[in-house]
């Protein structure tokens, strides 16, 4: 049994990850800014991670043998984390995502040492307080944070987990298969480049089970995590259309903003790092249809 902090994320993967941790008989304990509450049985700290003042002061005489943080998307985010679980945990495990690699245009999937940490640029002085700015972001905050914990004499081990693009569940709150569901059930055009790459994905379970194994786990930096078998929009767009009806209307665009999963460039993930490891992931083929039927239902007249 380990003692886990939880740090945020208390939907969606995250409150599955939260299950699955108990389920394995660890002691576990959320920590957010009290918009949320935690399930039954969970002690539940309540902070907002930005003010490291009250940060230290709620963990005050706590330690945990792991800290697994869902939420932090800025490298000012990942300084106060250094500082304030130096000495209260062994091991954090950073919930990134793929789009660290957003500037990557690769013929062949990309592996995690194709980002070279130590040459990043840190940059705490930038807007990261604006929501807008740090959306607008999204990718160098989770690089830079990343940085900061991979910068020499980190008081702890750290891995940060990329998370590919998720499917699944009913509480999928991104509305990102909605945009497509609401267009092929209408026929409306649906926005996409003119050469439309494919992308690793991963369902909603499997991340939350990644993440579990993770905190078991004693590996370190940067893993990429997604099921095998990258997907196109034509294949997300083909298994909602059995679902709701409709048809899917492509069209092709050379500037402006394009649907959510359809992409001008390949910055597909390679797994083969965590695959060494230990971990064995299934086919995006496997969970395709669930994943579709989970978030967007059935047909509906």
């Amino acid at each position: 049994m380990k003692d886990v902090l939880v740090i945020g994320g208390n939907r969606y993967f995250g409150k599955r990850l939260i299950a699955l941790l108990r389920e394995s008989g660890h002691r576990v304990t959320i920590l957010n800014r009290g918009s949320s509450g935690a399930p039954e049985g969970i002690e539940h700290l309540v902070a907002d991670r930005d003010d490291e003042a009250a940060l230290e002061s709620v963990l005050a005489g706590r330690s945990f043998d792991v800290v697994v943080d869902q939420v932090c998307y800025t490298p000012r985010q990942a300084e106060i984390a250094r500082r304030v679980f130096a000495t209260r945990t062994r091991r954090y495990v950073m919930t990134s995502t793929v789009e660290v690699y957003e500037y990557e245009d690769s013929a062949v999937p990309v592996a995690e040492d194709v980002l070279d940490l130590g040459a990043v640029t840190v940059d705490t002085g930038a807007a990261w307080d604006d929501p807008e700015f740090r959306e607008a972001h999204y990718g160098e905050g989770k690089r830079q944070a990343e940085a900061v914990f991979a910068a020499a004499g980190s008081p702890f081990a750290w891995t940060s987990v990329r998370v590919a693009h998720v499917l699944g569940g009913a509480d999928d709150f991104t509305g990102r298969l909605d945009h497509y569901a609401r267009r092929i059930r209408a026929a409306e055009p649906i926005a996409v480049p003119v050469v439309n790459r494919p992308a690793t994905y991963v369902y909603v379970e499997e991340i939350a089970a990644f993440l579990a194994w993770a905190v078991e786990a004693e590996f370190g930096g940067p893993v990429n995590a997604h099921s095998h078998g990258p997907l196109t929009t034509a294949e997300i767009c083909a298994e909602i259309e059995k679902r709701v009806g409709g048809r899917t209307v492509f069209q092709e665009v050379e500037v402006g903003e394009i649907s959510p999963f359809s992409f001008a460039r390949s910055y597909g993930m390679d797994n083969s790092r965590a695959v060494g490891l230990g971990y064995s992931f299934s086919h995006s083929s496997a969970w395709l249809t669930n994943a579709v039927a989970e978030t967007v239902g059935e047909v509906t007249e």
